[in-house]
């Protein structure tokens, strides 16, 4: 089991709480184990067995269980006024009407509450209603560089790192795959892309032919960091054969984001200062599902390495949008509180280069970088602008 320290710790900062605690994220990120690490620490704090509640309603034992009433038959032997205790229900949106379940015990008892989900719909609607603010997010994605080469046992000084990152590039981090001898990466990559399309998106939303699912996110992940829209991905896909809508590929990006399987870039005009509707870029959560979904091919490395950028900016916190100055386009611009960071991305920097012309346009005086992955370790700026290499950005030990 690897330790996920920067995830525990966030459980340990809101423990014994009022504040249910509600982990999300992509399915087999790591939700559960995050869950064992969490009961282990509670044990060793000197907490009894007999308080903590741990139900899994994906396991067999508990498959009978998908109603409220059912739930609560299962849970009042379990309860007690008399202790505090704690429990942790994981992926309990199996469960239908279980948010009403989750508020009725956290108003009538003296417990520690912790819940995970894979499915972004969780955290609205009744649940909101109901808890008012009383929950905290926590989302969970799969492993970052750095957690790869721990889970790897690798030195972040070693000659292997830059080879590290070809596998991570490639075959991406969910724990299992991490793990998993190479000749089987791809058989459980395949594995983990059916049950998000087939479980998490096609049967809790009534989709019958997958077919158009499956061109969409196969257009998305060919046309990574490429401004799209559903009209122009409704027109691709009507001209391999598909006969599709504009509202059919809006209704199923929606599903796509709240399955934790893409997310979107928005456009924001950074001169106006407002978003744009038209379009944006869609990012995969893992490189290795990309690898999946468009049949193992090499191609589109620039979008291949913004991906692995956005998604280390998510998992740092920010929130990121895809700038947009006059005809000029930024990568990315990451916000935190009152922190704003411009990033432009580049594979390769030719020589004479003007990748760092988009960024000089922008006149204040927020954090600026270019980030590159064929890296020449004599170019260390180029007018005024700081190049760094993507493996030294995603090993930064000092992170805003």
């Amino acid at each position: 089991m690897i330790r996920r320290d920067q995830y525990l710790q966030k459980l340990i900062e809101f423990k014994d709480s009022e504040n249910i605690k509600v982990i999300t994220g992509v399915r087999r990120s790591g939700k559960s184990v995050l869950l064992s690490l969490y009961r282990d620490y509670l044990l060793s704090d000197g907490i009894d067995e007999q308080d903590i509640i741990y139900l899994n309603f994906e396991s067999f034992e508990l498959l009978n269980i998908r109603t409220d009433t059912q739930l609560i038959e299962k849970l009042q032997p379990l309860l007690r006024k008399d202790r505090h205790q704690y429990l942790m229900f994981d992926e309990i949106q199996m469960v239908d009407g279980w948010q009403r379940v989750i508020n009725g015990i956290r108003v009538s008892y003296d417990c520690d509450i912790v819940i995970t989900g894979s499915n972004a719909k969780m955290l609205s609607g009744e649940l909101a209603t109901l808890l008012s603010g009383r929950y905290v997010e926590i989302p969970i994605y799969p492993f970052s560089f750095k957690e790869f080469l721990t889970a790897k046992n690798i030195d972040s000084e070693s000659r292997l790192v830059d080879s590290a990152f070809d596998e991570y590039e490639q075959y991406g981090g969910f724990p299992s795959v991490v793990l998993a001898e190479k000749n089987i990466k791809d058989s459980i990559l395949s594995g983990i892309f059916d049950t998000i399309i087939l479980n998490d998106i096609s049967m809790r939303s009534g989709i019958r032919d997958t077919d158009i699912l499956r061109a969409l996110v196969g257009f998305l992940s060919d046309n990574i960091g490429q401004l799209v829209n559903p009209s122009r991905i409704a027109n691709t896909i009507t001209s391999e054969g598909l006969t599709t809508t504009n509202h059919t590929i809006s209704s199923y990006l929606q599903l796509l984001e709240d399955a934790f399987l893409f997310y979107r870039g928005r456009q924001y005009d950074l001169r106006g200062r407002k978003y744009l509707q038209t379009s944006g870029k869609y990012f995969t959560v893992d490189p290795g599902l990309r690898r999946n979904a468009i049949g193992r091919r090499p191609g589109n490395y620039a979008g291949q390495l913004e991906n692995i950028v956005y998604m280390e900016l998510i998992r740092r916190g920010y929130s990121v949008d895809i700038g947009k100055m006059e005809t000029k386009e930024i990568d990315f611009v990451a916000r935190k509180i009152d922190e704003i960071q411009y990033i432009q991305v580049a594979y390769d920097i030719p020589e004479n280069s003007h990748e760092t012309d988009n960024l000089l346009n922008i006149k204040d005086n927020y954090k600026k970088s270019l980030i590159t992955q064929r890296y020449n370790n004599s170019v260390k700026e180029i007018d005024g602008i700081p190049v760094v290499n993507i493996v030294d950005w995603l090993l930064e030990t000092n992170i805003d």
